[in-house]
């Protein structure tokens, strides 16, 4: 396997953690640039350290890991959703009270969307031990430092929607998040293709 096929298997990957990087931005009245650092941390963090895991495990544990990772994904990806969409509406209704700074970044949160959007990395890692002699550093290095970048230019992305829709923004932030749960959900259990 190539360098440019590990690469392209980093940007596939990173899109999910992408998708929430938006998600984040939206949230922000402009870029807070420690944020943007630890979110684009986790996901390139959570995204190299499961193939990794993946790796080590081989193919021992593919099934039991294809079995359960869609409904693990789901429940996080709705859970984390709902909250987001729930506390956009609680907002909405109170937008005539004064503007309250950015919430700070809930770790906890972000250690459950990371690892949500990461699980497919896992399976992913499986694969890369049925080669032989294939280099697992040299792919989680390009896999982590695809996805760091890709998440730190999703905050931006977000941030710009973010300004200009403020809980609305929030509330579609939730709902994409939902939407990428059921997503990963009917792709795994009906081989339904998004096409994306």
């Amino acid at each position: 396997m190539s360098v440019v096929d590990v690469f392209l298997f980093g940007v596939g990957l990173s899109m999910d953690a992408f998708a929430v990087a938006i998600c984040k931005g939206l949230a922000m009245k402009q870029v807070n640039k420690k944020q943007m650092f630890m979110i684009a941390l986790f996901f390139g963090g959570f995204q190299a350290l499961m193939p990794l895991i993946g790796f080590i495990l081989g193919s021992a544990f593919a099934d039991m890991i294809s079995a359960y990772d869609h409904w693990i994904a789901f429940v996080l990806l709705l859970y984390i959703g709902g909250k987001m969409a729930i506390e956009a509406i609680k907002e909405w209704k109170n937008e005539d009270k004064v503007e309250i700074m950015d919430p700070p970044l809930d770790l906890k949160e972000l250690t459950l969307l990371a690892i949500a959007t990461s699980i497919d990395a896992l399976a992913c890692g499986v694969t890369f031990s049925f080669y032989e002699g294939f280099n697992i550093l040299r792919a989680i290095l390009i896999i982590g430092l695809t996805t760091f970048a890709i998440s730190a230019g999703g905050v931006y992305v977000g941030n710009i929607f973010g300004n200009k829709f403020k809980a609305k923004a929030q509330l579609l932030g939730g709902i994409i998040l939902i939407f990428l749960g059921v997503k990963i959900l009917l792709e795994h259990l009906y081989g339904i293709s998004f096409g994306f």
